[in-house]
Protein backbone atom coordinates (compact mmCIF):
# COMPACT_ATOMS: atom_id res chain seq x y z
CA UNK A 1 0.00 0.00 0.00
CA UNK A 2 1.30 3.45 -0.86
CA UNK A 3 1.68 6.15 1.71
CA UNK A 4 -0.57 9.24 1.58
CA UNK A 5 2.54 11.37 0.99
CA UNK A 6 3.44 9.30 -2.10
CA UNK A 7 -0.11 9.58 -3.43
CA UNK A 8 -0.14 13.36 -2.89
CA UNK A 9 3.28 13.66 -4.55
CA UNK A 10 2.07 11.66 -7.54
CA UNK A 11 -1.07 13.80 -7.80
CA UNK A 12 0.99 17.01 -7.66
CA UNK A 13 3.33 15.66 -10.34
CA UNK A 14 0.38 14.75 -12.57
CA UNK A 15 -1.19 18.17 -12.03
CA UNK A 16 2.09 19.87 -12.88
CA UNK A 17 2.51 17.74 -16.02
CA UNK A 18 -1.05 18.56 -17.03
CA UNK A 19 -0.43 22.30 -16.56
CA UNK A 20 2.81 22.08 -18.51
CA UNK A 21 1.08 20.24 -21.35
CA UNK A 22 -1.76 22.78 -21.36
CA UNK A 23 0.74 25.65 -21.48
CA UNK A 24 2.41 24.01 -24.49
CA UNK A 25 -0.97 23.45 -26.20
CA UNK A 26 -2.07 27.04 -25.63
CA UNK A 27 0.16 28.53 -28.38
CA UNK A 28 -1.03 25.73 -30.67
CA UNK A 29 -4.65 26.63 -29.88
CA UNK A 30 -3.85 30.28 -30.64
CA UNK A 31 -2.13 29.30 -33.90
CA UNK A 32 -5.23 27.32 -34.87
CA UNK A 33 -7.43 30.44 -34.74
CA UNK A 34 -4.94 33.09 -35.90
CA UNK A 35 -4.88 34.20 -39.52
CA UNK A 36 -7.33 35.20 -42.23
CA UNK A 37 -10.91 33.88 -42.10
CA UNK A 38 -13.83 34.45 -44.46
CA UNK A 39 -17.29 34.64 -42.93
CA UNK A 40 -20.01 32.06 -43.53
CA UNK A 41 -21.75 34.37 -46.04
CA UNK A 42 -18.46 35.09 -47.84
CA UNK A 43 -18.93 38.83 -47.41
CA UNK A 44 -16.11 39.61 -45.00
CA UNK A 45 -12.56 38.56 -44.16
CA UNK A 46 -11.16 38.92 -40.64
CA UNK A 47 -7.54 38.87 -39.58
CA UNK A 48 -7.31 37.27 -36.12
CA UNK A 49 -4.05 38.05 -34.36
CA UNK A 50 -2.49 38.73 -30.97
CA UNK A 51 -3.38 42.03 -29.29
CA UNK A 52 -1.37 42.22 -26.10
CA UNK A 53 -2.25 39.23 -23.91
CA UNK A 54 -5.41 38.43 -25.90
CA UNK A 55 -6.55 37.69 -29.44
CA UNK A 56 -8.48 40.19 -31.52
CA UNK A 57 -9.86 40.34 -35.04
CA UNK A 58 -9.93 43.15 -37.56
CA UNK A 59 -12.18 43.31 -40.63
CA UNK A 60 -9.71 43.48 -43.53
CA UNK A 61 -11.83 42.53 -46.55
CA UNK A 62 -15.44 43.08 -47.61
CA UNK A 63 -17.74 42.44 -50.56
CA UNK A 64 -19.51 45.63 -51.52
CA UNK A 65 -20.45 47.75 -54.51
CA UNK A 66 -19.98 51.49 -54.69
CA UNK A 67 -18.99 53.28 -51.50
CA UNK A 68 -17.44 51.38 -48.60
CA UNK A 69 -20.00 50.46 -45.92
CA UNK A 70 -20.03 52.65 -42.83
CA UNK A 71 -20.71 51.64 -39.25
CA UNK A 72 -23.47 53.07 -37.07
CA UNK A 73 -21.14 55.99 -36.20
CA UNK A 74 -20.53 56.75 -39.92
CA UNK A 75 -16.94 55.41 -39.89
CA UNK A 76 -15.64 53.09 -42.65
CA UNK A 77 -15.95 49.45 -41.55
CA UNK A 78 -12.67 48.56 -43.24
CA UNK A 79 -9.90 47.69 -40.76
CA UNK A 80 -12.14 48.05 -37.71
CA UNK A 81 -11.32 45.76 -34.80
CA UNK A 82 -14.62 43.96 -34.25
CA UNK A 83 -13.39 40.91 -32.29
CA UNK A 84 -11.99 41.96 -28.92
CA UNK A 85 -10.38 40.58 -25.78
CA UNK A 86 -10.39 36.88 -26.64
CA UNK A 87 -8.69 34.93 -23.86
CA UNK A 88 -8.29 31.16 -23.55
CA UNK A 89 -10.98 29.11 -21.87
CA UNK A 90 -9.05 26.69 -19.66
CA UNK A 91 -8.01 23.55 -21.48
CA UNK A 92 -10.79 23.60 -24.07
CA UNK A 93 -9.04 25.14 -27.11
CA UNK A 94 -11.68 27.86 -27.05
CA UNK A 95 -11.28 31.60 -26.71
CA UNK A 96 -13.87 33.87 -25.05
CA UNK A 97 -14.24 37.57 -25.83
CA UNK A 98 -16.67 39.91 -27.54
CA UNK A 99 -17.80 40.87 -31.02
CA UNK A 100 -19.05 44.27 -32.12
CA UNK A 101 -21.82 44.52 -34.71
CA UNK A 102 -20.84 47.63 -36.70
CA UNK A 103 -24.35 48.02 -38.13
CA UNK A 104 -26.05 48.65 -34.79
CA UNK A 105 -23.19 49.23 -32.34
CA UNK A 106 -24.16 46.34 -30.05
CA UNK A 107 -21.47 44.19 -28.49
CA UNK A 108 -22.07 40.49 -27.87
CA UNK A 109 -20.18 37.89 -25.88
CA UNK A 110 -18.54 35.37 -28.17
CA UNK A 111 -16.48 32.22 -28.23
CA UNK A 112 -14.17 31.09 -31.05
CA UNK A 113 -12.50 27.74 -31.63
CA UNK A 114 -11.12 25.62 -34.43
CA UNK A 115 -12.59 22.10 -34.41
CA UNK A 116 -10.30 21.09 -37.30
CA UNK A 117 -7.74 22.77 -39.59
CA UNK A 118 -9.24 25.38 -41.91
CA UNK A 119 -12.46 25.76 -39.90
CA UNK A 120 -13.27 28.40 -37.28
CA UNK A 121 -16.45 28.40 -35.22
CA UNK A 122 -17.71 31.68 -33.80
CA UNK A 123 -20.61 31.65 -31.36
CA UNK A 124 -22.09 35.03 -30.47
CA UNK A 125 -24.60 35.23 -27.65
CA UNK A 126 -26.43 37.33 -25.08
CA UNK A 127 -26.10 36.31 -21.42
CA UNK A 128 -25.47 32.58 -21.99
CA UNK A 129 -24.00 30.61 -24.90
CA UNK A 130 -27.28 28.68 -24.93
CA UNK A 131 -28.95 31.84 -26.28
CA UNK A 132 -26.69 32.34 -29.27
CA UNK A 133 -25.84 31.44 -32.81
CA UNK A 134 -22.78 29.66 -34.19
CA UNK A 135 -21.26 30.57 -37.53
CA UNK A 136 -18.65 28.61 -39.44
CA UNK A 137 -15.82 30.54 -41.05
CA UNK A 138 -13.13 29.08 -43.30
CA UNK A 139 -9.49 29.94 -43.88
CA UNK A 140 -9.04 32.61 -46.53
CA UNK A 141 -6.15 32.38 -48.98
CA UNK A 142 -7.48 34.75 -51.64
CA UNK A 143 -6.58 38.31 -52.42
CA UNK A 144 -7.91 41.54 -50.97
CA UNK A 145 -8.00 44.60 -53.20
CA UNK A 146 -7.66 48.27 -52.38
CA UNK A 147 -10.09 49.73 -49.84
CA UNK A 148 -10.65 46.23 -48.34
CA UNK A 149 -12.53 45.13 -51.45
CA UNK A 150 -12.88 41.38 -52.02
CA UNK A 151 -12.89 40.15 -55.63
CA UNK A 152 -16.19 38.85 -57.03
Amino acid sequence: MRSPAAIVSAMLLLAWLGDAAWAQDRPTAAAAVKGLWITAQGDGVFDITTCGAHLCGRLVGMRYDGVMPLDVWKRPQCRQQLLNGFRPVDGEGQWAGSILNPDDGHTYDATIWSPRPGILKLRGYVLLPLFGETRTWTRYAGSIGTACKLPR
